[in-house]
């Protein structure tokens, strides 16, 4: 059963390496525009990673600059992200269906966590996730940032709803759109894991900050 396990994960893994080709580049571009940056230098008049907690995300923007600089990162973060599932639908979504949303929201995840523009450091990725998986399958989409938000509401811990969006998203993927979508949302999971790790260890410590919404 273990070998059997094993050469069905090789077999998707294969599948998404040879998926994962020509708008790689330009969904990643898409991501590596990095809205709090842009929002931070127009209206605080410093970057993005010199302010408060240094990370180029909403949450830290909207501490630093209001909420106003929160909804201009948000809009930015979702605008991209549906760009870049949209560019791939237009060129791939004869072949692929929903997977070119897929494959594009993670490229454009990968871009916003990982700018080549900034020595790889970025934001957290946690709009353009909830964006992507809404562009994927609606429904599974908005259940999955519900569930992320009632965790933030519950604990105060933004770390906490951040993973539980596309954790959320992973039984609904395999079982919705079958096996190949379901290990995409897998590598959403992980990276979204890697990037609040320390906080995730804060809330275990309980030294991470709670928020008030």
């Amino acid at each position: 059963m273990n070998a059997e396990l094993w050469a069905n994960l090789h077999e998707q893994m294969h599948m998404i390496r040879h998926n994962f080709h020509f708008d790689d580049f330009d969904v990643n571009l898409c991501g590596s525009f990095l809205t709090a940056e842009l929002v931070a230098q127009e209206r605080i008049g410093k970057s993005a990673f010199e302010i408060g907690t240094g990370n180029p995300g909403m949450a830290n923007l909207a501490e630093q600059g209001g909420i106003g600089c929160a909804i201009q990162v948000l809009a930015g973060d979702v605008g991209k992200t549906i760009l870049a599932c949209l560019l791939s639908r237009y060129v791939y979504g004869a072949e692929l269906g929903v997977l070119a949303s897929a494959y594009a929201g993670l490229g454009c995840i990968l871009g916003h966590d990982y700018p080549f523009w900034h020595w790889f450091h970025g934001g957290k990725g946690v709009a353009c996730n909830a964006a992507a998986l809404i562009l994927i399958w609606p429904m599974g989409g908005l259940f999955s940032c519900l569930i992320g938000l009632t965790a933030v509401l519950l604990t105060g811990y933004l770390p906490l709803g951040a993973v539980l969006i596309p954790a959320a998203f992973i039984l609904p993927a395999f079982l919705e759109y079958g096996p190949e979508s379901g290990f995409l949302t897998v590598l959403m999971t992980f990276i979204m894991l890697r990037q609040h790790a320390p906080g995730l260890r804060n809330m275990i410590l309980g030294t991470e900050k709670k928020v008030d919404l």
